[in-house]
């Protein structure tokens, strides 16, 4: 839209004032201005910037936009307009001016339009008010009721947050405080979010106990956010002579908290710690969801407490919630990493019997624990059980099988299997490649051997890896 279509609308509009009102023509600029710029005037009339716009003053800049006559969004088109065309009034807008669109955008809700133009005087560099100013102004013009003006300041707390002004947002919180200016809690909790963000979590405990100590009614999420912080950092203890003491005062933490402390506890190792909230958890009568006991189960097994992980899956079924297949998996992998194959073959028939699903990492970790205890015929069985199941085994698993195979001398079966790999397009790893060779030559089956080297050599190994396992192989002789 060019400025000479706008002018030529506002000729319009001055002409068809009637004559017995007393001529205020400024009061229908906003109107004409939103009017225009949304379907701009084809007029081909002239008309000279200096017959309204340039009589606009800043009280008449003032009834415009606190006029109920005016749509807040017809408002904002008309200020938008003459923030950009300078050069068309003759002052510029000052602050009172900013605060009162503000408010009348806060009102009917057009929350995201009041923060850009709150930004623009509070964070941007020019013009940038500071809070003393900005709180001194918003005392003295504002004539809004005390709901608008609780909302303008939380969102001036919402502003300086999003744009890590911390050292504002305490100052705007104390001064709300002081001046009985309502809180919002969901603000605190935003901001809450923000220094969590910012690793600043010694002033977000700090906020918080300012938040409870001003009367705000504390909820859980910010409660939450908290502790999610502070275990982040590494301060489980901390975080729970926290939740300790906000229990005594009535903020009672949910599943979702406890959970937050007691995964930070398991990924560390923190048993000492981890016991000291299972204990809160039972004295509050806070009950383990399906969540709580996956944490767990992971935390238990990683450490290589596999019986009481596997206690965790039977109190599950106790409780009639299921343990899914991951969960099973983990505590089979701790069984096997212990060597104690027998309890892991009971736990997967455990998985049959409560129909749970089997998939490609339930069968890894049980045939590579089978195959580590050297049990090379009930690991084949497994296999076969995993193909039944339409599972393919992969390189890592092939090579696994055949590394088990030579640890127990059947080179036959090694030699096989590393056969069938190469037919499927897996290559044998060339350290398994060695030890199939040393079998070999200690056998004297040199022809197998050759052969080999013969498919190494297809497969694009160098001379000298190749020279270096044939020697490797004739010491083993």
């Amino acid at each position: 839209m060019s400025i000479q279509n706008l002018l030529r609308t506002l000729k319009t509009v001055k002409r068809t004032l009637p004559q017995n009102l007393s001529p205020k023509p400024y009061y229908e600029i906003p109107h004409s201005i939103s009017k225009n710029l949304i379907a701009p005037s084809s007029s081909s009339s002239s008309f000279s910037s200096s017959t309204i716009l340039s009589n606009l003053s800043p009280t008449k800049l003032h009834q415009i936009l606190a006029s109920p006559d005016h749509k807040p969004s017809q408002c904002l088109h008309f200020f938008n307009f003459i923030i950009e065309n300078q050069s068309l009034i003759s002052f510029k807008p000052d602050l009172q001016a900013h605060l009162t669109l503000i408010c009348r955008l806060l009102m009917v809700r057009r929350f995201s339009d009041a923060e850009n133009l709150l930004k623009s005087v509070s964070i941007d560099e020019y013009p940038r008010y500071p809070f003393p100013f900005l709180a001194a102004t918003i005392e003295n013009c504002c004539c809004f009721e005390p709901k608008v003006v609780a909302k303008l300041f939380n969102l001036i707390i919402k502003v300086y947050s999003d744009n890590a002004k911390f050292g504002q947002v305490l100052e705007t919180f104390d001064h709300m405080k002081n001046n009985g200016i309502g809180i919002d809690e969901r603000t605190c909790t935003v901001h809450l979010f923000a220094l969590k963000r910012n690793d600043e979590m010694s002033l977000g405990l700090e906020f918080f106990y300012r938040m409870v100590e001003s009367g705000i009614e504390i909820s859980v999420y910010s409660l939450t956010v908290v502790v999610d912080g502070l275990c982040k950092s590494g301060e489980i203890k901390r975080c729970r002579e926290l939740v300790e003491e906000m229990l005594s005062k009535g903020i009672k933490p949910n599943i979702i908290t406890y959970n937050i402390m007691i995964d930070a506890c398991a990924k560390r190792w923190n048993f000492e710690e981890l016991d000291s909230i299972l204990a809160l958890m039972e004295k509050e009568g806070e009950a383990f969801n399906v969540n709580t006991y996956k944490i767990l189960i992971d935390g238990y097994s990683s450490f290589g407490k596999i019986e009481e992980a596997k206690k965790l899956v039977l109190d599950m079924h106790d409780r009639d919630l299921k343990a899914d297949t991951h969960m099973y998996n983990l505590i089979i992998n701790g069984y096997c990493k212990l060597g104690l194959v027998d309890r892991a073959l009971s736990v997967f028939d455990r998985m049959t019997t409560r129909d749970v699903n089997f998939n490609f990492d339930t069968f890894w970790a049980l045939i590579n624990g089978i195959c580590k205890a050297g049990k090379m015929e009930i690991a084949m069985v497994y296999v076969s059980k995993m193909q039944s199941k339409g599972i393919e085994l992969d390189k890592a698993l092939f090579n696994t099988l055949v590394d088990g195979y030579c640890n127990v001398g059947m080179i036959d079966e090694a030699f096989a299997l590393q056969t069938e790999m190469e037919k499927k397009g897996f290559a044998c790893d060339i350290c398994l490649c060695s030890k199939i060779l040393g079998g070999l030559f200690k056998s004297k089956r040199f022809e197998e051997a050759q052969e080999l080297v013969n498919m190494m050599v297809k497969r694009g190994e160098s001379p000298e890896k190749l020279t270096t396992l044939i020697k490797a192989g004739g010491n083993l002789v």
